[in-house]
C-alpha cells in the first residue's frame, strides 16, 4: 500500500469537533418541537394500581402518553431474538419488554408515561404532578437473592429467576485432567455492573419533512438497523421514513439496540402529529441506559508439575437484568476468549443466567471479551504465584505457537493467524518488565507497595462469531470531481473519517482531501452494518475496495463513449482516465457530462469476512499502593497489539488508550450500585467514578503486524482491543502489589477503601 493510506494522519473531523462545529441531535433546531420528560418507576417491583395523568395536563402538559395509547395504536416492542439451551433440553427465549409499562413495574427507572410539553423545565415539572400508585413486591437484585430458595419471581414463567444455562466443551476431559493435576488453582471473581457514559446522553428528535414522510433524528451506533425497528414497531414501509444519526458522541454498543425511550419519541411525533424530542440528563441515563457485564465467575486451571496448560474450567453466574433479549447474549457470543493465547488441550465454559429486578445488561465496549480475558488471565497469574514461577514465563511456555496457525481451540474459536510470543517480548521490552524489582524495591523504601500485571487478551472481531455481518460502502463521483464516499459503518467518535477517507483516496488514486465523507442517514443507501464489533476497516474498509473497482469500471464504460474508444483502450490514472492519441478525460468531467444525461456515477461494494478476525496484545500494568489510604496510583501502562496491518497509528493508539481507560477504570472506580431495596445508589458522578487523566500514568503502545488473509486490508481490528486487556491487566498489576502482604485476591473495584479494609483485614 502507498504512503496516502498508511501515513500517520490526523483526524480530519477533529477540528470541527473540538471548535464546537459538531451536529448532535440536541443541535439540530426545530420549531415547535414538543419536549419528553418520562414518568419513571421509583421501586424495583410493583403491580400498578392507577395511573392519575390529569393532574400534568392541569400543570402544563400538552398531553401524557401511557400503555394504552400504545396499544390503542397498535405499536408493537421489538425485541432481538433470544434462544440458549437448558441442560434438560428446553430453551431460555427472550422476555418480553413493553414500551412503557403497563402492569407490572420490574426495575426501578422503567418509563410508565411520557409527558410532553413545550419546553424541557415544563415538562418535567408536569411530570412531577403525575399521581402513579402502585402495590409494591418483594425485589430479587443480586444472583445469589435470585436462585435462592422460594425467591419472588420476575417472571412467573421462570422457575427459580434461571433463564439460561449454555454449556460447550469437554467436560470429561476437563474433570479427568483436573483430578490428575498436579497443581489445580481455583478463583471466584467478580466483573461488576457498569454503565457506557457516553459524552453525548441518548437522544431523538422525530417531526414529518416537507413532503410529510416522519424523520427521526437518533444518537445511535447503527441506523439503518434501527430503522428496521422503526418499521417493525409501526408497521411501516422502509421508505416511508428517514433515520439520520449526526455526529454520535460516544456509543460503545449502549447504543446499538432498539431502545425504549428513542422508539417512543417517534411514536409521540406520529401520534400527535408535531414534533418532539428527547435527551436524557446524566442522572436519567445512568437509570435508565442498558447496564453492562455483571457476573460471577469460577476459574479452574490444572497443571501438570513442569507448569503445562491441562485444563481450564470457566463457570459463569449472570445478572441478566429484568430483561432478555438478543442483547443478553454477549457473555456466550465472546465466551471463547476464555481459550486466550494458549495451548490448553481441554476447555469447559459454562454461563448460567439469572433475571433480576435490575436494569437490563446488554453490550458495553467489548461486550464478554473483557469477562472471559480476566478469567483465564487472573487465574494465570494465581496460578504462578501458587507454584512460584514468574507470571510472564509461565505464559510464554505455553502460548500457541505461530506455526501451529491456523489453530483450532478445543472451546469454540478457530484462530487464523498471529504471533503470540513477538507479541510478549516486544511488550517486556517495552514496559522494562526486567527492571521491575529494582522498581519495586524503590517503592518499599518509601513504605509503597508496587505491582506489575500481565495480561494477554484476544478478541473475536468483524463478526460475530457464529456468522459474520456485511457491510456496504458506495463511492460517487460529484462533478466538481470530488468523489463522496457513502459509509456502511458509523464514526461515533473512532475517526472512521479519517480512516476509511483514506482508503478511499488509495482506492481511486486520488489526495486524501478529494473524498467527501457521509454517514448514517438511511436515504443515502438502504444498508449498513454500522458501528460495532471492531468491523470498520475489515469489513466497510473492504467494501469500499470493492466499490471503488465498480466505480473505476463505470468510469472506464463513460470514457470510452465519450472519447470514442472501446472500453479496453481506457486506462485509469489518479483520477484521470486516458487512451491513446494523448485523450484524456477527468473526473469533473465525465461527472458533468453524466449529469446532462441524467446519470449518476457511483460503484456500491459489500463484503463479509469468510470467518472472525483475532486481534490480540499484550497489556502491561505497573501500580503503586499506598497502604495508610489503599489509593492505588497507575504509573505507567504498556500495551503491544497486532490488529494486523496498521493503516494509521494515531487512530490505532487512540483506540488502545480510549479502551485501555475503560477497562481500567472498572477495575479501579466504576460501579453500578443498587441497595437491598432496590434503590440506584450511583445515580450522578458523584457516587459512580469515572476514571480522569490524573489517575493515569504514561501510556506506551507498541505493534506486531502480522496481516490476516480474511479481508482485503489485512486488517483485524482495534476498537475493543484496549479494553479486553485493560481490565484484567490493572487487577493483576493490583493484586500482585498485595501479595506481599500476603493477600492473594481482591475484587473489583480496587477502590481506596476496599484496598485498604483488605489490608487491615
Amino acid at each position: 500500500m502507498n504512503t496516502e493510506i498508511r501515513r500517520p494522519a490526523k483526524r480530519r473531523e477533529d477540528v470541527r469537533l473540538i471548535t464546537g462545529r459538531g451536529r448532535y441531535v440536541d443541535d439540530i433546531p426545530c420549531d415547535g418541537a414538543l419536549h419528553v420528560a418520562f414518568v419513571r418507576a421509583d421501586v424495583p417491583s410493583a403491580r400498578i394500581v392507577s395511573l392519575d395523568t390529569a393532574p400534568a395536563l392541569e400543570a402544563g402538559a400538552v398531553a401524557v402518553l401511557t400503555a394504552s395509547e400504545l396499544e390503542a395504536d397498535g405499536v408493537k416492542a421489538v425485541v432481538p431474538a433470544f434462544k440458549q439451551p437448558h441442560p434438560d433440553g428446553h430453551d431460555g427465549t427472550h422476555t418480553p419488554r413493553p414500551l412503557l409499562a403497563g402492569d407490572l413495574i420490574r426495575f426501578q427507572g422503567e418509563p410508565v408515561a411520557m409527558v410532553l410539553a413545550a419546553t424541557r423545565t415544563a415538562a418535567e415539572d408536569a411530570a412531577e404532578a403525575v399521581v402513579l400508585e402502585y402495590e409494591e413486591l418483594p425485589a430479587v437484585m443480586t444472583i445469589d437473592d435470585a436462585k435462592a430458595e422460594g425467591a419472588p419471581l420476575v417472571w412467573e414463567d421462570r422457575p427459580g429467576n434461571l433463564i439460561f444455562h449454555w454449556a460447550k466443551g469437554d467436560g470429561d476431559a476437563v474433570m479427568k485432567a483436573i483430578d490428575g493435576a498436579a497443581h489445580v488453582t481455583r478463583l471466584r471473581s467478580r466483573v461488576t455492573r457498569v454503565s457506557a457514559n457516553a459524552m453525548e446522553p441518548r437522544a431523538a428528535l422525530a417531526y414529518r419533512d416537507d413532503a410529510g414522510r416522519m424523520t427521526i433524528c437518533v444518537s445511535h451506533q447503527s441506523p439503518h438497523a434501527f430503522g428496521q425497528v422503526v418499521a417493525a414497531s409501526f408497521g411501516l414501509k422502509s421508505d416511508e421514513f428517514r433515520v439520520i444519526a449526526p455526529d454520535v458522541g460516544g456509543s460503545f454498543g449502549m447504543k446499538s439496540g432498539p431502545l425504549r425511550e428513542e422508539i417512543l419519541t417517534a411514536w409521540a411525533a406520529r401520534h400527535l402529529g408535531r414534533p418532539v424530542r428527547w435527551t436524557a440528563t446524566r442522572a436519567e441515563s445512568l437509570l435508565s441506559d442498558e447496564h453492562a457485564r455483571d457476573l460471577w465467575g469460577d476459574t479452574a486451571l490444572a497443571l501438570d508439575a513442569d507448569g503445562n496448560f491441562l485444563a481450564l474450567h470457566v463457570r459463569y453466574e449472570v445478572n441478566c437484568g429484568a430483561f432478555v433479549s438478543g442483547r443478553s447474549n454477549a457473555p456466550i457470543g465472546n465466551f471463547g476468549g476464555i481459550a486466550g493465547v494458549y495451548k490448553t488441550p481441554a476447555i469447559l465454559g459454562e454461563c448460567i443466567g439469572y433475571v433480576t429486578h435490575t436494569q437490563q445488561t446488554a453490550p458495553y465496549r467489548g461486550a464478554g471479551r473483557p469477562d472471559a480475558t480476566y478469567m483465564i488471565e487472573r487465574i494465570i497469574d494465581l496460578a504462578a504465584m501458587e507454584t512460584g514461577r514468574d507470571p510472564a514465563e509461565l505464559r510464554r511456555q505455553n502460548l500457541i505457537a505461530p506455526t501451529a496457525m491456523p489453530y483450532q481451540t478445543p472451546f469454540v474459536f478457530r484462530y487464523d493467524c498471529g504471533d503470540f510470543g513477538r507479541v510478549l517480548n516486544r511488550a517486556l521490552e517495552l514496559a522494562d518488565y526486567a527492571g521491575f524489582e529494582g522498581r519495586r524495591a524503590e517503592s518499599a523504601d518509601r513504605g509503597l507497595l508496587r505491582g506489575i500485571g500481565l495480561a494477554n487478551p484476544i478478541e473475536v472481531a468483524s463478526g460475530p462469531w457464529t456468522k459474520p455481518t456485511t457491510d456496504f460502502a458506495t463511492l460517487r463521483v460529484e462533478t466538481d470531481g470530488r468523489i463522496t464516499l457513502y459509509s456502511g459503518s458509523m464514526s461515533v467518535g473512532q475517526g472512521l473519517e479519517t480512516a476509511l477517507t483514506a482508503v478511499a483516496a488509495e482506492s481511486m488514486g486520488v489526495g486524501y482531501e478529494a473524498v467527501n465523507y457521509a454517514q448514517g442517514d438511511t436515504d443515502w443507501g438502504g444498508k449498513g452494518r454500522g458501528s460495532g464489533g471492531s468491523s470498520a476497516l475489515s469489513l466497510c474498509g473492504s467494501a469500499i475496495t470493492l466499490g471503488a473497482e465498480a466505480l473505476i469500471d463505470t468510469l472506464k464504460t463513460e470514457a470510452a463513449q465519450m472519447l470514442g474508444v472501446s472500453q479496453g483502450e481506457i486506462e485509469y490514472d489518479q483520477g484521470l482516465l486516458r487512451a491513446e492519441g494523448n485523450k484524456v478525460v477527468s473526473l469533473s468531467e465525465i461527472a458533468t457530462r453524466a449529469a446532462e444525461d441524467g446519470k449518476v456515477l457511483e460503484g456500491a461494494g459489500e463484503f463479509s469476512s469468510p470467518q472472525a478476525t483475532f486481534p490480540n496484545g499484550c497489556h502491561i500494568c505497573e501500580v503503586e499502593i499506598d497502604p495508610d489510604t489503599g489509593k492505588v496510583d497507575v504509573l505507567t501502562y504498556t500495551s503491544v497489539e497486532d490488529v494486523g496491518t496498521v493503516l494509521n497509528p494515531y487512530l490505532v493508539e487512540g483506540q488502545l488508550h480510549g479502551g485501555a481507560v475503560q477497562g481500567i477504570g472498572q477495575a479501579l472506580f466504576e460501579e453500578v450500585g443498587y441497595s437491598p431495596d432496590g434503590q440506584l445508589l450511583s445515580g450522578t458522578f458523584m457516587d459512580y467514578a469515572m476514571p480522569r487523566a490524573s489517575d493515569l500514568g504514561p501510556m506506551r503502545s507498541g505493534f506486531v503486524e502480522v496481516p490476516t488473509e480474511l479481508n482485503l486490508l489485512g486488517v483485524k481490528g482495534v476498537g475493543e482491543a484496549g479494553t479486553v486487556g485493560g481490565m484484567a491487566a490493572a487487577m493483576n498489576a493490583i493484586c500482585h502489589a498485595l501479595s506481599a502482604r500476603g493477600i492473594r485476591h481482591i475484587d473489583m473495584p480496587a477502590s481506596p477503601a476496599r484496598v485498604w479494609a483488605a489490608l487491615n483485614a
